[in-house]
């Protein structure tokens, strides 16, 4: 490819990689028994959902409803919108099915919002969150409420769901692989107890990339939700997660200044290119804001971007 032709910043996906990537995580799903619902907050894109599905029109997760209302109109069904609904959104919701007739999955973790939902007259499948250790959300799997809300619920009451968020916060691929069965533990174990008061639980869902990866028992678990898995980043690779050449995402730059006295070079990718997000150096120090690669073979080239403004990176 002729890379001095592109306007820089620019986007550069490896549609090779991405691919090996999505084929690498449905085969794995597979021989684990398990359902496969690809997070698509970072793809944002009808061509990689295709791909990620391999090729399924359905059974996707979402992070906002801008993107639930994009995929819908683009034919995919049974869209989990992954984020606790509240009634300010429940006309956005209506509006996309009277547009499209797709079916968005809802989630929440309260009685107030079962109640709020069966109050609304939306017939759509709702599961209920599982806090499995993170505490960013959902009901502990034995709490009290969670029969109570199931029963709220009625007719549009159709499963559990959990995320393992904390997975992130180590390195160590032992530590990943207990968060992964405690979320798992958690999970069904809330299932157990909806099932034991006599209503039917069609789906128990987990998921993060990490935990996906590498749990190793995925007994009562119908189905699972990873994402950054069909891109990859430092960050994954600090912890482990993925080999650098799995990476399918980079972001292409132009030297746009060089101060000789200080020893800078300035880039025209900056906070907005690349993101303030410095996440990756909690377990790869050198990463910063993200590493200088040969644009034709991508290998590392031991520099990093120190410094990001808006639109400006100093290495």
């Amino acid at each position: 490819m002729d890379f001095d032709k592109l306007e820089t910043p620019a986007l550069i996906l490896d549609v090779e990689r991405l691919t090996a990537n999505a084929s690498n995580m449905l085969q794995h799903c597979k021989s684990k028994g398990v359902f496969l619902r690809p997070h698509l907050k970072t793809a944002k894109s009808v061509e990689v959902a295709k791909i990620a599905t391999g090729g399924r029109m359905d059974g996707i997760t979402v992070s906002t409803l801008a993107e639930a209302e994009l995929f819908a109109k683009a034919g995919f069904d049974n869209i989990l919108y992954a984020v606790g609904i509240t009634p300010n959104k429940f006309n956005k919701i209506k509006s996309i099915f009277a547009q499209t007739g797709k079916t968005i999955v809802l989630t929440l973790d309260s009685i107030s919002m079962a109640r709020a939902i069966a109050d609304s007259g939306l017939n759509n499948p709702v599961l209920i969150e599982i806090d499995c250790g993170e505490s960013r959300g959902g009901l502990p799997a034995g709490d009290a409420e969670l029969v109570e809300t199931a029963q709220i619920l009625g007719a549009n009451f159709h499963g559990i769901m959990s995320h393992a968020g904390h997975s992130y916060g180590t390195d160590q691929i032992a530590q990943v692989k207990k968060i992964a069965q405690a979320e798992i533990g958690a999970a069904v174990a809330a299932a157990e107890k909806i099932r034991a008061s006599g209503i039917t639980v069609c789906v128990v869902s987990i998921g993060s990339t990490p935990t996906v990866l590498h749990a190793t028992d995925f007994t009562g678990i119908t189905e699972v939700r990873a994402g950054i898995y069909l891109f990859y980043d430092l960050c994954q690779y600090g912890r482990n997660i993925c080999k650098l050449d799995d990476i399918s995402m980079t972001v292409l730059a132009t030297v746009i200044g060089h101060n000789r006295g200080a020893g800078v070079l300035t880039l025209d990718a900056g906070a907005l290119a690349l993101s303030k997000d410095i996440g990756a150096n909690n377990y790869l120090p050198k990463a910063k804001f993200g590493w200088l690669c040969d644009v034709q073979t991508l290998a590392p080239l031991n520099l990093a971007v120190d410094v990001v403004h808006q639109e400006h990176g100093s290495v």
